[in-house]
């Protein structure tokens, strides 16, 4: 049960989703009809963004790693993303579970294997002539490094800012919402709409870029399980078309049903594929691989987040490190608005725990225990999993757990969940976008949410189709820069916000503590005059009193003697009467006495 019932308004389409759903569309139509033409406006584009802003996306996401640990340990981190009586609306499971199936859980899949695996035979330049244990050791660490802080820093901060706008701010669920700080009431005019359709064209194309790889690896572990259905583009929209229906059965059930209970069956599944490929694989291995990828990643994270080898070739890191960032970024608008829908009532301190750290220690985990283990079996000779890994990235998962016991069972689970995570990343989406684009609605109409769907899919699509996998990487990559610069941004106005309310609930507390101060001194002043007053009144009265009650005291007295004196005096009477009647008696008795003897002599 959630701790809270929250009620979210549905508001009608706006000019933002008039303006982007044509540009999308009118993107597919282009891949649709010259995709040779969009494969090379495409390389054009990603070569420019790389030469010229590589250094911005490698600055940018580390100083969001330092922006978001900041806020956690200021004292930012009290702040709540809502009312200060509001908590939490989801359980700590079911919300950490909502978080991988939002879209990011894909990632893990489809790169747990891969990634490790590829950076050991294709290697960072610093490591090319280094030694077999070195390499393995530098490509579980560069796994480790583009999936652990850096990403989720990206999603916290504007996660982060979206929670705070809508739920402590009341204002709607817009990227456009962020900058009321720096352009007040302009938000609501063509610059905060503007906004607004740059965050929803590079959410599109981040999503987009994740509905691929679902097809991809899909595609590849049916035609791997089977051996009869063929791993190619056909087939690969033909899972699209399947999943994009499927979508629509948990998008009608909205976020409390269809994403939640999808979400904790796809976290439950997940450990499990997890807890088996750590019991049946090379377990020791796994150990002490976690052990020192974590030792390497805190010791180098910094140089590596700052290299951009400026004297070498940086092919490497464009093809690899400034993809993800950029993959990153341009997820951060879905991922943000629905992070931060579903981290209402939590304090930025909880936030940044649940949506920076944790992540990042199951990112270590799991790219170590899949990576691990298929790189133990390339050092021991299996050059089949090497050249897959090589050639076709998407089966190496599948490979994997099939050189191990119950590989094949294992393998179908895997499907069934990346079929999961696909469905739930493209409802997911498609809710994002409907929000963006029904003027920050937290409950869109299921229309809009369908066609954001579709759009979503025919744009992964157009991607597959023109271009592969290289495809997607580009698109990603020249989608998010202006969305970077925003998110640049957005920290400024975050860190206003923050100040105000921060500097207010200062005031506020320091008022209260001044009101108890004042209750407490005057509660004691109160006990000490009292007391006080309460002596000399007792001297007062005891004067006044003394003489009325001295008389009554003295009356009762003499009463009481006065009755004790006479039953004394009685008794002492009673006893001296009887003495003097016995007395007479007696001389009464003796005159008797005497007259008989006389008579008696006569």
């Amino acid at each position: 049960m959630d701790n809270n019932k929250f009620e979210y308004e549905t508001k009608k389409t706006n000019i933002v989703f008039f303006i982007s759903a044509p540009i999308v569309a009118l993107f597919v139509l282009w891949g649709f009809i010259a995709p040779g033409h969009l494969e090379r406006v495409s390389n054009d584009a990603l070569a420019l963004t790389l030469n010229n802003f590589g250094w911005f996306y490698m600055l940018c996401t580390a100083f969001f790693i330092v922006f978001v640990l900041f806020l956690a340990i200021s004292p930012f981190g009290k702040l709540r993303l809502g009312k200060p009586d509001e908590r939490p609306e989801y359980k700590f499971y079911t919300w950490l579970g909502m978080l991988f199936s939002a879209g990011i859980g894909v990632g893990f899949v489809f790169w747990g294997v891969a990634e490790p695996a590829l950076y050991f035979l294709d290697p960072h330049p610093d490591y090319v002539d280094a030694a077999d244990q070195y390499k393995a050791a530098a490509g579980l660490r560069y796994a480790v490094f583009h999936w652990a802080l850096h990403p989720w820093a990206i999603f916290s901060l504007v996660a982060l800012t979206l929670a705070y706008v809508q739920f402590r701010k009341d204002q709607p669920a817009l990227i456009s919402s962020a900058f009321q700080p720096i352009l007040g009431d302009r938000i609501y005019g063509p610059l905060g709409k503007g906004i607004d359709v740059l965050a929803v064209l590079a959410t599109s194309t981040g999503v987009a870029t994740t509905f691929g790889l679902s097809a991809l690896q899909i595609t590849g572990g049916l035609s791997h399980l089977t051996g009869t259905i063929p791993n190619n583009p056909a087939t690969q929209l033909t899972v699209i078309a399947i999943v994009t229906v499927l979508f629509i059965f948990s998008a009608a059930t909205g976020v409390n049903k269809g994403i939640r209970i999808l979400s904790t069956i796809n976290l439950t599944v997940a450990g499990l594929l997890l807890v088996f490929v750590i019991i049946f694989g090379p377990t020791l291995f796994i150990a002490e691989s976690v052990v020192s990828t974590i030792g390497g990643y805190i010791a180098n994270v910094t140089q590596m987040s700052l290299d951009l080898n400026p004297f070498g070739d940086g092919e490497w890191l464009g093809m690899y490190t400034i993809f993800f960032w950029a993959w990153h970024i341009s997820w951060a608008p879905f991922m943000g608005i629905f992070i931060a829908r579903i981290s209402r009532g939590r304090t930025i301190r909880e936030f940044v725990a649940g949506v920076l750290i944790v992540p990042s220690l199951l990112a270590v985990i799991w790219f170590t225990a899949f990576g691990g283990t298929a790189l133990d079996m390339i050092m021991g000779g299996n050059d089949h999993i090497a050249n897959l890994v090589l050639e076709n990235v998407e089966v190496a998962l599948f490979v994997t757990l099939n050189e191990l016991p119950l590989g094949m069972i294992m393998s179908g689970l895997a499907v069934i969940l990346i079929i999961i995570f696909f469905i739930t990343s493209a409802d997911s989406a498609s809710y994002v976008l409907a929000a963006l684009s029904s003027e920050g609605s937290l409950d869109p109409k299921l229309w809009v949410k369908v066609v954001w769907g579709f759009l979503i899919a025919s744009t992964a699509s157009v991607l597959l189709v023109s271009g592969g996998l290289s495809g997607l990487q580009t698109a990603s990559i020249v989608a998010a820069l202006p969305f970077a610069i925003i998110m640049v941004i957005m920290i400024f106005s975050l860190l206003m916000m923050m100040s105000r309310d921060t500097r207010a609930e200062q005031l506020w507390t320091r008022r209260k503590r001044t009101r108890k101060i004042k209750k407490e001194v005057h509660s004691e002043m109160y006990d000490r005059v009292k007391d006080n007053m309460l002596d000399d009144m007792k001297e007062d009265v005891y004067e006044e009193i003394k003489e009325e009650v001295y008389e009554q005291v003295k009356e009762e007295v003499y009463d009481d003697i006065k009755e004790e004196v006479y039953e004394e005096f009685k008794e002492k009477i009673y006893d001296d009467l009887r003495e003097d009647l016995s007395e007479q008696l007696n001389g009464e008795l003796e005159e008797r006495m005497d007259d008989s003897d006389d008579k008696k002599k006569e």
